[in-house]
């Protein structure tokens, strides 16, 4: 018997699905949030053409050890950052991980700075592709937050950009404010939209300024609609697609564990919005994947 929630919800792990003939990489995943060992996970991975994962850190803890892992594993990669959220937790100590205060006046706190600074470092180091994922986050984050976040995202755009670094950007509910910062920064050459949540109309936006966006298993939700659509007009050379594992595990496996062996499922689906066969879905996919991260 598999196991359930207090719901009712089949918590097991979903079925491998079948194995895709071109090899993909999952451009967002979160290793160390998985049940587990990373060998296990890779392993599973690669059984159903998932070759090469971008290991994602929010935090400095999870940073470190997505570039420790990176370093041991070739077809990793990692992105080392602080969450949007992890910002203002660290400028107020906020335990629940988004301040309830505003920042100080005029900006600049230590704590923030010797966090950053320490992504900085990780940055440089080799196996350490991107700087994300950061971004804004208004669902978490309330107004009284977003001095925090938003000196912390300006931050990475340029630890990024010194670094020759892809970003990876966070997005939640903030996407006029996420497009103004990259607007007044300048984003790097590299810029990828991590679980892309726009609609149509701010995917043309992203494509005219050659930004990847990254579609996660929310895509095959039947709520999202306004995904769909907007993976309709997205270029084909800057589609991405990801876990965001263990979060977002795609229908009809929706609210069970997710892993970046379920790629498939989602790559398929994508497929067939775009109305073209997994193969290109995949060979179009595997390039871009590579050309966004550098490797």
């Amino acid at each position: 018997m598999s196991a359930q929630n207090r719901s009712g919800q089949d918590q097991a792990p979903p079925p491998p699905p079948e194995p895709l003939r071109v090899p993909v990489a999952d451009s967002h995943t979160h290793l160390d949030m998985q049940d587990g060992t990373v060998e296990e996970g890779l392993a599973r991975a690669a059984a159903v053409g998932v070759t090469t994962v971008i290991q994602v850190g929010c935090d400095i803890k999870g940073s470190r050890w997505a570039a420790e892992t990176a370093a041991r594993h070739e077809n990793v990669h990692a992105a080392v950052a602080l969450h949007p959220n992890e910002a203002p937790r660290i400028v107020h100590g906020d335990p629940d991980g988004w301040s309830r205060q505003g920042a100080r006046p005029g900006g600049g706190d230590p704590a923030l700075d010797d966090a950053l600074t320490e992504i900085d470092r990780l940055a440089a180091l080799p196996q350490v592709r991107a700087v994300g994922e950061t971004g804004l986050d208004h669902f978490r984050t309330g107004p009284e937050g977003m001095a925090a976040q938003e000196r912390s995202f300006r931050a990475h755009i340029e630890i990024a950009k010194r670094q020759g670094k892809t970003l990876v950007i966070h997005d939640r509910e903030a996407h006029a404010d996420v497009l103004r910062i990259l607007a007044d920064e300048g984003a790097p050459e590299r810029t990828v939209f991590h679980c892309y949540s726009g609609d149509a109309e701010m995917a043309q936006v992203c494509a005219s300024a050659g930004y990847y966006m990254s579609f996660a298993g929310n895509v095959t939700f039947k709520n999202a609609q306004s995904l769909r659509d907007a993976l309709t007009v997205a270029p084909l050379e800057l589609v991405l697609v990801e876990t965001d594992a263990p979060f977002l595990t795609p229908a009809p496996f929706r609210g069970r564990p997710n892993a970046p062996y379920l790629i498939p499922v989602t790559l398929r689906a994508m497929a067939n919005v775009r109305g073209i066969g997994e193969d290109a879905m995949a060979e179009a996919i595997s390039r871009n994947t590579a050309r966004a991260f550098g490797y």
